[in-house]
């Protein structure tokens, strides 16, 4: 069967990475092209209940590894049911984070080391992304992008947190440098969208989808 497109967009919160997917959503409608956008934790009926248990400010309790396995959870149901279907159907899925979200915030920001990659090897069962942009900006640049009423459980934890996932995000984007597309995200959005669009009108003429 036919592969589709695999493109992931990680980076700290209030990074841009929601503006930078509308940007892509318009781009993939004005060229007909179709695609599945989707996010973590979420984008299954089962992802987004344990998306609602994940982010709810009133879970205090929770432990850092049940976060990390609710993460994992949520993962392994969105990739057999939504994104591996989509993407033996040749279609082009575009998700807001994915594994390397989990490597980032509970394996550096949460100090559980390299356990949280072994636990999503096995919930992303070797489904992987092509491209994975990661929307550099410093943390505390991004938190000050959030307001305090609307920051859910993980986006509340205190700047020295935010900055062990930064410095995560940098250490896996160097290690798996032949996937990942860092992007200056401190500059002009417009100036972002053209660098992303072009990068992924490159890569799927490569693939033969445009």
């Amino acid at each position: 069967m036919k592969k589709g497109f695999f493109i992931t967009l990680e980076g700290p919160d209030g990074s841009g990475k929601s503006t930078q997917i509308e940007y892509l959503r318009r781009f993939f409608e004005e060229n007909e092209i179709e695609c599945v956008f989707t996010r973590e934790p979420g984008g299954t009926h089962i992802g987004e209940e344990l998306r609602k248990i994940i982010l709810d400010k009133s879970n205090s309790e929770m432990c850092d590894m049940a976060e990390a396995l609710l993460y994992a959870a949520s993962r392994a149901q969105h990739v057999e049911e939504l994104i591996k279907p989509a993407l033996m159907e040749g279609k082009v899925v575009v998700c807001d984070r994915f594994i390397d979200s989990s490597i980032a915030y509970q394996g550096y920001g949460r100090n559980l080391g390299d356990s949280v990659r072994v636990i999503n090897e096995y919930a992303v069962a070797g489904c992987m992304p092509d491209v994975t942009f990661l929307m550099e900006l410093p943390p505390a640049v991004g938190k000050s992008r959030i307001s305090e009423d609307s920051q859910d459980r993980l986006e509340m934890e205190k700047i020295e947190f935010h900055n062990r996932v930064y410095e995560g995000y940098l250490n896996i984007a160097n290690h798996y440098a032949d996937r990942f597309v860092c992007v200056d995200a401190s500059r002009d959005k417009e100036v972002i969208r053209q660098d992303l669009i072009g990068t992924v009108a490159e890569a799927l003429a490569n693939r033969g989808i445009m």
